[in-house]
Formats: C-alpha cells, structure tokens, sequence
C-alpha cells in the first residue's frame, strides 16, 4: 500500500474505508477516474483497496485522498515513529519537523529533541517509510523506524482484529436483543404464546436499529450525499419503514395491529452477521500478502569499520557486505563473496528442494540459508528487493479487475435504483390489485433486504486473490487480473529456446578452422567478442579462458543484434556470427571442407568467423556450441499438449539446431533463424489466425514479443525488462509452471463464473419470491448474508489447488 514513480506516471495504493458493496466501489472508481491528471483507477471491494495511476505534475497523493473523501469514504490516518540521529539543538528539530511537514500527505510533524524521535502522520498509502528516512538524510540527519515493517505489519493486525472484535461484540449485543423478539415466531409450532407486548419490543428493537446499525445509516447518507446508493441504502430503507410502521402501530394503534420490530430487528443482526463472516473470509483470501510479508528479516548482521554489527534491515544499502549464519534467513538480494550452502528458496520461487549456492552466485532476500557462513554483498534493498517486488506485483494483481468484473460494475451501478423502483411497484401493486396493504408492505421490505449486490461485487476480486495468492506460492507471480483471466484461454504458446527451453548456460562443442589451428580461430573469435553479452559469446570466452589463451584487445567493436558482431582484432576486422550474417557479407559458406560439413550438419547452435581485412571477405572457420535442454521442458511440453494447446519454438537459431531441439521435446512447430525485431511480428501473424498467444521468454529481444501476445510469460531467471513486459513472471526457471500458470487461470476463472452464476441466480430467483410475498424480511436478510459468505467460501476452495491437479 505505497506509492511508487517511473518517469512520468506515480501509483498509489490506498487502503479505504466505509466501502459495503459493489456499488461503492464501482462509485468511487468513478469519481477517481473523472479526476483530472488521473491515468487509471482500479477499487477492489474484497481487498478494501484504490489503485490509482495518476500524473504527478498534475496532481498530487493528498488531492486523490481528498476525493475518496468526496466520494463519501476514508482513508485511514496513520502515524510512523522514527529514531532521529544528530540533532544538537532546538534549531535542528525545528528545521526537520519542516522538511517533515512538507512531504506530500503529511498532516502533521513533530520532532522531540529530548527523546531524539520524530512522530509523523499522514493517510495510511501515501509515505513509504524509505522516502522520510531519504528527507531527513537531505536534511542532514540520519533515522530509522522505531518499529519494523515486520512490526508495523503486526499492529495492523491488531487493528485488524480489534475492529473485528467490535463488530462480533455489536453482532452478540445485536443477537441478544433481538432474541426475544423473534421467540414468538419459534415457540408457533408448540402453540404457545409468548408476544412481548409492544412497547417492549419497542425498547428491544430501537437500540438495534439506531444504535448497533448506526454504520448503515451513516455509510447510507455518505452515498446519497454523493448522488449514489449502495447495499446499506436498501437496508436502511427496509428496516427503517417496518421499525416506523411498528412505533405507529404501538403508540398511534393504526395499521391493523400487526408489528414489524422482529423482522427490522433479525435483518440488521442478520447483516451485522453476514458482514462479520465475510470479513474473517476476506482476510483469509488476503492471507498471501500477509504471508509473504512475515518473510522479511528484520535484522541483519553487517561488516562496518573491520567490524560485525546488527542493524535494521532498513538500514542495509548498496554494496554493503551482509553475514548470513547457518539456519537464517537471507536478508536481502545479493552476490556471494565467500562460502557454499543450501538454500532454500521455496518461499519464493516454489522449489521445494534446496538449491547449491557458491560465490558468484546470487542469492535471495528471504531465501533460507542452510548450514554454511555466508558473505553477501548486497545488490538490492528496500523496495527494488525481490521480496518487495513480490509483494507489490501480487499486491497489484489483487488491486486489479478482469475484464468480467467491468460488466459486473455497470450492473452494480443501476442496481440499487432498480430495486427501489421494483419494491416501490411491488407495494403498490399489492395495495392497488389485491386491496392488502400489510402484504405489500411485507413484500416491499424483502425485496429492499434481499436485493444485496454485494455477492455480485464480490465474484470476481475474492477468486482473483486467492488465485494469485495460491499462484505466488507456486512460484508464479502474475500481474494483473487480465492476464490471469486471459491465461485459461491460450490455445498457443510461443517458447523462445535459449534460457527458456534450454539452461541458457551453453558451451563450446567443437572448432573447426578453415584457416590456421582451432586455437588461433578460438582465440580470434572470443577476444572479438569480450563486448558482446549473448550467451553464444560467453560460451566462446568461457572457452578461451578454459584453455589459457590471451585474449587480445579489442577496437571498433559493433553489436549486430540477432546476428552477431564486428570487431577488430589485432589489426584484422572480424566478422562473427551467424550463417544469414555471412552471406550478407559475401563471406562465400557454400562449398566447405568435408570436416565442416559434419559440423553444419549437426544440431549445435553455430557460431561463423570471418576476415574480412583482406581484399576479399575469407571464412576462418566455425564453432558448434551446444545449450543443454532443460530437464523439465519435455514434461512441460507434454503437459500442455495434453491440453490440446499448440506449441512453437521462435528462435534466432539455425534451422537443423532448433529442430532438434524441437524433436527432442515434441514441439509441433518450429520458427527458426528469426531476428529479435522479427519475433513481435510471428507472435502478431499467429494471433491474425484466430489463436489466443502465450509468448515464453528470458530476454531482452523477447520484450517485444512478450508485449505483443495475449499473455506474455517471463521466466524469473532472465532479465528485468522482460519481466517488466509480462503479465505473468516465473519465479524459477521451469517451463512447467506454463502449465501450472495456464491451470491456476483456468481453476481460477472457473470460481469467478461460479460465483457469478450464483450471485446472479440468487437475484433473480429470490426477488421475484419477496416481491410475491413468499419470503418475509427476516428470511430475506439471512440469505442475503448467506449468499455474499457463501461466494467468499466458494472462492476460498481455491486453497485446495494442486500442482499437476
């Protein structure tokens, strides 16, 4: 819940309060969404939450609070403690509590010089504790939260839980007084006759209505204020009517006698129910967000000035070296320096079986150090860590909304109004066509009570974080509800090979020179290519080292990208890479030595060196470099097959490679010898033929491609931006969670048209019932609250996926 910037946009993510239903939500998201400078808003009346992208030139965070406000909702205020270091005087805090005062959101700053701490407020969402920590280092003074965010993540959930606390002790108080009313009605069976008399049921019932439902009238007059209605709108009118028709009937003695106190009484305590269990079953659809955040270290040990010391883990920067004993948890995202262990990393890629780590290798905040000393120098922290980015991405994802739920919103959006008009024409029908006044009044009440949209509004965005939450655990972090509802429908996927299908790690097979000895045409080519960050050229240096050649400096070097490079190398201009390049050149490949024959024949990936220095471009020979398959592809490739989903390999490689790779895996299509910018263009000519396209990739010249498919796949081992660029990012390097991703979709879009179904079918079977008058209020305002509980529950069945399930 914080506000992070690229260059030109800012997202803010707001926790809100006083939100009841799907109307509210579908009424805030347009009052965010009218507001100028405002690029995209999304609500989620599951998660309590507002994302809001927005421009910030053109608005700032605490003018989007002030239109929640507007809307008739809050944001919740918060106060953050800090530790302040190096205040000598009173000028000092008075110059920080300013500096302090003008972050944006900041209601107010204070600075106690005695106690060295700052206490600043502001609505919950706005300030991240790193951009004070940033102000008060510009200012000259160092801070550090007196709680961590493992600490402030824990009174959060006490505040979470008095606030359910109170809600159970007004649903008791609400139960207790409601009780006696309702007795009658149970003791009819045995013929005995316990009515209270009037004026006690009187006493009983208005302390439920104006007391314990006071939250209903207040959320009530918030949305009519704003020109809207919304569920407590419905049920303030029902249970307001039939408590003022039963005062009338007790102290005026109209209307024939009959009282209404039970049933206003039973809907509201019914409601208050209803709200509490939907509450408990919100916070366990949350749970992943919760889960993933207790991850976080709150201490770690650090070198400083020849010595070890423990500081916050807030306190970590950049470059610093981090000791990580056996059996603790990682800190932060680093390089190892020194030492070898197991980690496991299941928390946050879904590997069940700890991982080898040795120096050079990376490793992961959180990740669990098995029982080597480590020395880490810290590469990320805060919030560009992989945890932080989890979280943010799944937070996101679970803010967002499937393209299903924009229908779901506009039904919302009319559907108070509609049900006023259909319980105003049901009295009025009944009064006019049937003479029975009390009839209609009865009928018009149930239909005010059971018409609730909050199960509608909650359909879709419970399903959507659960199955994010269950996917994260998997080691599959999707982000957004598109493409998580796009997922189930992919009948194509689009495997780039190198890092995807294969390890990324390949390694020199063979060099066959034409000219000269291999170890010249070795040295020749890796020199040429110390530039270069293809994983081709990193196997012909890691090669050249192997064997103990000096590698000569390198001059003019040029990328070609998706072909290979130029360079010169003492004196010669060299030209390396792949066969397509040569012929561009006139480098003339047609008629080669029976030995390189062999080679082109073969399924390793080659790699073309030429000298184009002399009058006439001259082929020194070539080199095959092999990338072992991954083991897991195969099975990956099955599963999806056996899913009737068509696969394709795009690669920049040759043809005999790839499709021996293809064979190997039972791929069904293969497009090879492709260049990075051709690759969007396959993915849009596959879509042109009626196909739903997933794209698979690692790297940087798979951005493109990802962009342009329906659903873009990254793998977690390649780079940034091709993460960046997809909807769906896999945390370890195993084509089979494409199957698991396409499984977690397709189970989660499932509960969403359950959810849907039902929501819908309860409103259009139970209406028609209260308006002819079969169901009475307090029958009307238990399957109200039984219906959204129910919805919640179904989506919270999610939990029970499986892998391979």
């Amino acid at each position: 819940m914080t506000e992070h910037r690229d260059k030109t946009t800012a997202h803010l993510h707001l926790p809100i309060e006083g939100m009841t239903c799907a109307a509210c939500s579908s009424r805030l998201e347009r009052v965010l969404q009218k507001r100028p400078g405002v690029e995209g808003a999304s609500v989620s009346l599951a998660g309590n939450t507002a994302r809001v992208t927005f421009d910030p030139a053109a608005l700032t965070s605490s003018e989007i609070v002030d239109s929640v406000a507007q809307a008739g909702f809050s944001v919740p205020r918060e106060s953050r403690e800090y530790t302040i270091a190096g205040m000598t005087c009173a000028a000092c805090s008075s110059r920080l509590e300013k500096v302090l005062s003008r972050l944006p959101g900041v209601e107010r700053a204070a600075v106690n010089l005695a106690t060295e701490t700052a206490s600043v407020t502001a609505p919950a969402g706005i300030l991240e504790t790193a951009q004070v920590i940033e102000a008060v280092h510009r200012a000259g003074f160092e801070a550090s939260p007196v709680l961590s965010p493992l600490e402030q993540q824990r009174q959060e959930e006490l505040r979470a839980e008095a606030r359910s606390r109170r809600e159970k002790s007004d649903l008791l108080l609400a139960a207790a007084l409601s009780l006696p009313l309702v007795l009658p009605m149970l003791a009819m069976p045995f013929n005995a006759d316990v009515m209270l008399p009037g004026w006690i049921q009187f006493l009983l019932a208005t302390p439920v209505q104006f007391y314990i439902g006071r939250r209903f009238y207040a959320s009530a007059f918030r949305a009519l204020r704003a020109g809207s209605g919304n569920m407590d709108l419905l049920v303030v009118l029902g249970t307001t009517a039939a408590w003022g028709l039963s005062t009338w009937v007790t102290f005026l003695g109209g209307a024939g006698g009959h009282l209404y106190f039970e049933g206003a009484a039973m809907v509201i305590t019914l409601v208050l129910l209803g709200k509490w269990l939907e509450g408990r079953a919100k916070r366990s659809a949350a749970s992943a967000i919760r889960a993933l955040s207790r991850l976080r270290p709150e201490i770690a040990r650090v070198e400083r000035s020849g010595e070890v010391v423990e500081v916050p883990v807030d306190k970590v920067f950049q470059g610093d070296v981090v000791i990580v004993r056996p059996g603790e948890r990682v800190p932060v995202d680093g390089l190892i320096l020194e030492g070898v262990s197991q980690l496991d990393e299941s928390l946050i890629t879904g590997e069940s079986l700890p991982v080898t780590r040795t120096p050079g290798d990376p490793v992961t905040g959180a990740s669990i150090n098995g029982d080597g000393l480590l020395r880490v120098r810290a590469t990320a922290v805060g919030a560009e860590s992989t945890l932080s980015r989890i979280i943010r991405l799944v937070a996101d994802a679970q803010a967002s909304k499937a393209p299903v739920q924009k229908l779901v919103d506009r039904i919302s959006s009319i559907f108070v109004p509609v049900v006023v008009l259909v319980s105003a024409v049901t009295f009025v029908g009944w009064w006019q066509w049937q003479g029975d006044l009390e009839t209609g009044f009865v009928a018009a009440v149930s239909v005010l009570v059971i018409a609730c949209p909050c199960a509608l509004g909650l359909a879709t965005p419970t399903a959507i974080m659960v199955g994010t939450g269950i996917a994260a655990r998997a080691g599959i972090l999707i982000k957004d509800a598109e493409a998580l509802e796009t997922a189930h429908r992919a009948n194509t996927v689009v495997f780039d090979k190198t890092g995807t299908l294969t390890e990324g790690r390949p390694r020199v097979e063979t060099v066959r020179p034409v000219q000269g000895g291999e170890a010249e045409l070795l040295a020749l080519a890796a020199s040429a290519q110390q530039g270069s960050e293809h994983p081709l050229a990193k196997a012909i240096l890691s090669e050249g080292e192997g064997r103990g050649l000096q590698l000569a400096p390198v001059t003019e070097f040029r990328n070609l990208p998706g072909k290979g490079v130029s360079a010169k190398v003492e004196g010669r201009s060299l030209l390396i890479g792949s066969r397509r390049l040569m012929e561009e050149q006139g480098v003339r490949v047609e008629s080669l030595p029976a030995e390189l024959s062999s080679v082109t024949a073969s399924d390793n990936s080659l790699v073309w060196v030429a000298d184009l220095s002399g009058g006439r471009p001259l082929l020194l020979g070539v080199i095959g470099v092999v990338d072992p398959v991954r083991p897991s592809a195969a099975s990956a490739v099955a599963a999806l097959r056996r899913h009737r989903v068509e696969t394709v390999m795009l690669t920049g490689d040759n043809r005999i490679a790839a499709e021996a790779v293809a064979t190997a895996l039972g791929i069904d299509r293969v497009l090879s010898e492709v260049l990075p910018e051709g690759k969007a263009a396959e993915v849009a000519r596959l879509r042109e033929n009626a196909r739903i396209v997933a794209m698979v990739g690692d790297g940087i010249n798979d951005a493109p491609a990802l962009a342009q498919a329906d659903v873009g796949i990254a793998m977690g081992t390649g780079t940034d931006v091709a993460m960046h660029t997809a909807g769906i990012t896999l945390m370890r390097g195993d084509p089979a969670l494409v199957a698991d991703a396409f499984a977690i979709s397709s189970a989660t879009y499932r509960k969403i048209r359950q959810n849907l179904f039902w929501a819908l079918i309860y409103n259009l079977v139970a209406i028609p019932l209260a308006a002819s008058g079969v169901l009475t209020p307090v029958i009307a305002g238990g399957a109200m609250a039984m219906s959204s509980v129910s919805v919640v529950s179904n989506s919270l069945l999610l939990r029970r996926w499986r892998s391979g399930g």
